[in-house]
């Protein structure tokens, strides 16, 4: 879709299967056929943006990678299969090496699975890698779960330092018409991006928000929130945001990577 003179590609590298686990020890099917299917299982996209304006081309957020998670327990409350960025990439008309940016919302292993080669090697060989500085501190240099890919850790250690990394601690912007922002909870650097340009604006939420159900459920979280009671409170703040004229926004996970915005009325509600 554009927002205004820019241009937004929404690109799945994959599938994210969650059960009502996943969501706390109070979530359930029952009552959410159109999310969970007859098993008990919704089956979300792994989802990354691409954003064109001028002479830049940002990659928000990078996939899984051509690897899966969890994928001999049909028990875990989430298994991820990843691999189908550099054919969305394609589909689009994009070749890596047409990306100027990748703006990682958060560093947990299905947002920087495409960042480096198994050599440690940049994917991106012209792109300026962009993250909270929040999550440097927690992923890679302490290294709490979930453990991000070996290859891709060695990557962000080999290349510390190195003017393509740009870890940030306030809003910052990327690229005319695009800013990160802070919005932690769901990890300590995790990111949100602006888009805005001729008065709209449509907001990359990451995994700030996991799924447009917890506007309807604002107790479930997502079992990956560092702080829970920080990521809910940024949840209501985005979702205030997104009652907003002329605001959109979708988050990694949302299904079919839909752009929607909050009706306000007797009972919020999602609407795409």
């Amino acid at each position: 879709m554009d927002v205004g003179n820019i241009m937004l590609s929404a690109i799945s590298d994959g599938t994210f299967v969650a059960r009502p686990g996943y969501f706390g020890d109070r979530a359930t099917a029952e009552g959410h056929g159109d999310l969970f299917d007859r098993r008990g299982q919704a089956w979300l996209p792994i989802g990354c943006f691409l954003v064109r304006g001028g002479d830049r081309c940002v990659l928000v957020d990078a996939g899984m990678g051509p690897t899966q998670s969890s994928a001999g327990d049909e028990d875990d409350p989430c298994r991820l299969f990843g691999g189908q960025l550099p054919v969305g990439l394609r589909a689009v008309g994009v070749e890596r090496d047409e990306i100027t940016d990748v703006v990682c919302t958060h560093l947990h292993p299905d947002h920087v699975g495409w960042l480096f080669d198994l050599e440690s090697r940049p994917s991106f060989p012209r792109a300026t890698i962009w993250f909270g500085a929040g999550d440097w501190l927690y992923f890679i240099e302490e290294r709490h779960a979930p453990v991000i890919q070996s290859h891709v850790h060695q990557g962000f250690r080999s290349h510390a330092g190195d003017t393509r990394l740009r870890p940030i601690d306030r809003d910052t912007t990327v690229a005319p018409g695009i800013t990160a922002v802070q919005t932690p909870g769901h990890t300590p650097g995790h990111l949100c991006v602006v888009v805005a340009s001729c008065g709209q604006r449509a907001l990359l939420l990451g995994d700030a928000v996991t799924c447009p159900v917890q506007l309807d459920e604002p107790t479930w979280h997502s079992i990956g929130d560092v702080d829970p009671e920080l990521a809910n409170r940024t949840r209501e703040r985005l979702w205030r945001e997104l009652e907003g004229k002329d605001v959109t926004g979708a988050g990694a996970h949302f299904p079919e990577l839909r752009f929607g915005r909050v009706l306000k009325g007797s009972g919020k509600r999602w609407w795409t």
